[in-house]
């Protein structure tokens, strides 16, 4: 009887469990099971953005994107009993599209493939409309391959604007962690305006919410919200990017025109170039090399990385110190005879014979180095490198490009935090004619032209419209009273640099504007002690010629555009870069940037 009971008691408590336990899933849980019935149910698609398009000033596209297609293949082929249906479908694409190699795209496909992925798996990023027609419908009818929309990004004009514009090439780790477009779309900026400007250019996703069959069929579309996109458009006229570059063509080096007044630039060029269009789906390994072993250095930016000493363009900068210094004025009067000594050193002028009874004017127009050796000593490099700084050396000059290189300004505190040692004169002597440890890029030039030439700071600036909003830069007064004075003497050096019978430029210019401008000659390698006769450039190997300088503003009177050339191992900055500068201002002229 007592077993009948425990037994009868072990059944109630069972069903009674039960019971509880139907009515928990079937009461209390049904929301939760609704929920996850619904996700069932439910689909929900990013969809990529197109990236937008880059324009010049006028409206002509400079960066757009190819729209194609992209073919993806079904996941978890790459299991046992399905890799001889993987190798098929592999085949048959190969078969259609011989310039895709088998290995490739099988590796493609299994670094992607895992249990854990049930999306289709893009194993060519893009196929043109012209390409994939003939066999459209074929590859379509197989439910293992998915053709799906897919753009590329592409340049039309090639090398020309490469260093301007950059490129987009596929997405790393590290992008794709910090950026969700990147991580779907699989490319990003990676240089120049393309990266500074590609959280705009790359826009936002857009999202497809569907109901779907068991059977991963559309039933209905429940949301949609198309992805979005911003154009830009920058200050550059691509027709001054075309003849600039045919003008340094077979050169290395670069040029920047740019506006004086909002440093908006016109045209700017690092030569030589590279093929953006070659990095967009991923560049050859043979191509690279060729590219990164050309002593040339056609993927370095020299816009904002070519680190150079800037030779006498400095000078009127410097002269502007020994003015501020008030130990100099514009009447002061050094004798030069070819040199000076300095402890067991001699310093040496560029004439040999020395320019004799040298003014300020005279040492800006004629580039006496004695004047600025004497002048230095005089000022002192504390006085010298506190003017420089105001001109912008030794940082960044606030261009719209990353990775800008600040170049360094050597001071007495800069060389003991660098090598903690002290300043010796002789430094000051060759600081002062822009030698030494002094290093500009060619940017930080064309701003401390601009700012000697309207007595404002300006930020260098390729973007001129996101969207269609204007963005406008300020710019802010520099001088002091004092010397708002003192420049008219620098800049009437300046002019006779390049109109005076003695001046460094005069014989080189011939242009319908009249300039104002400095040379410079860089050198590379130093020159012996012993040395009695200086070699000519053209004597010298070719990489060890001093780089050419030329940096300009004109018209004198009225100011309106700064151009600055560098030729890499172009000997004097005169005859190397004049005939380009006249022309650059002579075509400024004739499509209306410039008027007399």
């Amino acid at each position: 009887m007592i077993r009948i009971k425990i037994a009868i008691g072990i059944f109630i408590t069972v069903l009674f469990v039960l019971i509880v336990k139907i009515y928990y899933i079937s009461v209390r849980s049904n929301a939760l099971y609704s929920q996850i019935a619904q996700n069932n149910i439910i689909k929900t698609e990013e969809i990529p953005p197109l990236r937008g398009i880059i324009r010049d000033r006028n409206a002509i596209a400079l960066a757009v994107n190819k729209l194609g297609f992209a073919i993806e293949l079904k996941p978890h082929l790459s299991r046992k009993a399905k890799i001889y249906l993987l190798n098929k479908k592999i085949k048959k694409l190969v078969k259609f599209f011989p310039k895709y190699k088998f290995d490739k795209l099988k590796k493609e496909y299994l670094k992607k493939d895992s249990a854990y992925v049930h999306k289709y798996i893009k194993v060519i990023r893009f196929i043109s409309y012209r390409e994939i027609i003939p066999y459209f419908s074929k590859i379509s009818m197989d439910n293992d391959i998915k053709i799906v929309p897919a753009s590329k990004r592409f340049y039309p004009y090639g090398e020309i604007l490469s260093h301007v514009l950059g490129y987009v090439a596929k997405a790393n780790m590290k992008d794709v962690k910090n950026d969700y477009v990147a991580n779907l779309t699989g490319f990003t900026g990676k240089s120049s305006i393309e990266k500074y400007y590609n959280k705009v250019l790359e826009g936002k996703a857009g999202i497809k919410v569907s109901e779907v069959s068991a059977y991963n069929k559309e039933v209905k579309l429940i949301k949609k919200e198309k992805p979005t996109k911003k154009n830009i458009t920058l200050s550059i006229d691509v027709r001054m990017e075309e003849y600039i570059a045919k003008l340094f063509k077979g050169k290395s080096g670069a040029i920047i025109i740019m506006n004086v007044k909002d440093g908006s630039i016109l045209a700017a060029g690092s030569y030589p170039g590279f093929d953006p269009n070659k990095f967009v789906n991923g560049i050859s390994f043979k191509e690279w090399k060729k590219i990164s072993t050309d002593f040339n250095h056609p993927f370095t930016n020299k816009l904002i990385n070519g680190l150079y000493p800037p030779g006498s363009i400095v000078k009127p900068g410097v002269g502007l110190s020994f003015l501020d210094s008030k130990y100099i004025n514009k009447n002061t009067i050094f004798y030069d005879p070819g040199y000076i000594e300095l402890g067991n050193r001699k310093f040496r002028c560029w004439k040999k014979n020395g320019h004799h009874e040298v003014s300020m004017i005279k040492a800006i127009r004629e580039s006496c180095d004695v004047y600025f050796y004497k002048g230095s000593l005089k000022v002192g490099i504390d006085n010298i490198s506190k003017v420089l700084k105001r001109f912008g050396f030794g940082q960044k000059s606030g261009v719209d490009l990353f990775g800008e290189s600040r170049g360094i300004l050597p001071s007495r505190k800069w060389k003991l935090a660098r090598y903690g040692k002290p300043w010796f004169q002789g430094e000051t002597i060759i600081t002062s004619i822009g030698q030494g440890y002094f290093l500009v890029t060619p940017m930080q030039i064309a701003k401390y032209t601009a700012m000697i030439a309207t007595g404002h700071t300006i930020t260098p600036h390729f973007i001129k419209k996101i969207g269609d909003k204007e963005i406008k830069f300020k710019t802010k007064p520099i001088f002091t009273k004092q010397e708002k004075y003192y420049i008219k003497t620098i800049r009437k050096g300046m002019y006779e640099v390049c109109n005076a019978p003695h001046g460094t430029a005069t014989h080189h210019i011939k242009t319908k504007i009249t300039i104002a401008g400095k040379t410079g000659t860089a050198q590379v390698v130093g020159i012996p002690q012993e040395e009695k006769r200086r070699m000519k450039e053209d004597e010298l190997a070719y990489f060890k010629r001093s780089h050419a300088w030329l940096t300009t503003y004109g018209p004198y009177k009225h100011p309106q555009y700064v151009v600055t050339v560098l030729v890499e191992h172009g000997g004097h900055g005169g005859s190397a870069a004049g005939e380009i500068v006249s022309k650059i201002y002579d075509k400024l002229y004739e499509l209306g940037y410039i008027k007399k």
